[in-house]
This record gives structure tokens, sequence and C-alpha cells, in this order.
């Protein structure tokens, strides 16, 4: 079996796009368990002395995460394909 790599690259942006919604809607209600969460995850680096929202950084945190999504889910599906090829 041989994955469309478009439409893996599309699944794996679409998930993007519910991940990053998600966590802007985390961090607007419950900031104090966002960083939280985000302290955690990066080996417990004090992100409150860098702390800023701005809605430039959505813009440009959603582009780059959705971009890097779409690239990711492509590779696996060529990947895949390239592994699972018959010889």
């Amino acid at each position: 079996m041989k994955l469309n790599k478009l439409a893996l690259a599309n699944a794996f942006a679409a998930v993007a796009i519910v991940y990053y919604i998600a966590c802007v809607a985390l961090i607007a209600s419950m900031p104090g368990v966002y960083k939280m969460m985000m302290q955690s995850w990066m080996h417990g680096i004090d992100l409150s002395k860098s702390w800023m929202m701005r809605p430039s950084f959505n813009l440009v945190g959603v582009v780059t995460f959705v971009g890097l999504a779409w690239i990711s889910g492509w590779v696996v599906a060529y990947f895949y394909n390239m592994f699972t090829a018959k010889k």
C-alpha cells in the first residue's frame, strides 16, 4: 500500500491547526496552567521572565507550525513509501 503524500501532509497540517487553536485557547483561559505545562516540556526553563503574548506571535506561530507539520506529513509519506516499496 502506498501513502498519498499530499493527503497525509494535509492531514498533518489540519491536526496542527486544531492543536494550535487549542493551545491559544489554553493560553487565553488558563495562562498559569499553560506556563506550567510548557516549563515541564522544556526541562524546567523558567518562562515567566520572557513571557510575552502578542497577536503577531500567533500569526508567525500558526504559519510556521502548520508549515512544519505539512512538510513532516509529506516526508513521513515519502519515507513510508520508500521503505515499503517492492524491489
